[in-house]
């Protein structure tokens, strides 16, 4: 059940759209920071709520790599797998965070701290290579910049 606070957030950008099935990606990443993720309960209550269908939403939802489907860490790692960024040396930042983390790609440490994605582009070519942490884009990043990020995020 969408929570009163919930609705009223996505009530307020049916203003900015000419239909209100437009504030799909508004609503679910409301849901989202309100959640931490967006849940099928979640995302089937939306669906009713803006009058479209849950398949449609669902769509939408995975297209996007920033909506989670699934719980996340309390802060998310993002690390960029474009093509600049693996030049760069993506694959090595990858690395070194499975092995300091000790998850995979997907995965969420075991307190529930980190979990590390794979994105394909973070739109930051100039900063190869690049990874996100909430939102907050870190680079160029080397290996030996990572423990310094990741004690910024408790």
């Amino acid at each position: 059940m969408l929570t009163d606070a919930e609705r009223l957030r996505i009530e307020e950008t049916f203003a900015l759209y000419e239909s209100r099935s437009a504030s799909a990606v508004d609503g679910l990443l409301i849901i989202q920071q309100s959640r931490g993720w967006v849940s099928d309960e979640a995302l089937a209550d939306l669906a009713q709520f803006l009058a479209v269908s849950t398949h449609s939403l669902e769509s939408l939802a995975s297209f996007y790599s920033m909506i989670f489907r699934h719980p996340v860490g309390r802060h998310v790692i993002m690390v960029c797998e474009s093509v600049c960024c693996w030049i760069a040396g993506s694959a090595e930042l990858t690395a070194y965070l499975n092995d300091r983390l000790s998850v995979g790609l997907g995965e969420t440490t075991a307190d529930g701290r980190f979990t590390l994605l794979p994105v394909v582009c973070l739109g930051a070519c100039d900063r190869a290579p690049a990874m996100m942490v909430d939102g907050r884009l870190h680079g160029p990043v080397v290996a030996a910049d990572i423990d310094s990020i990741l004690s910024q995020y408790p």
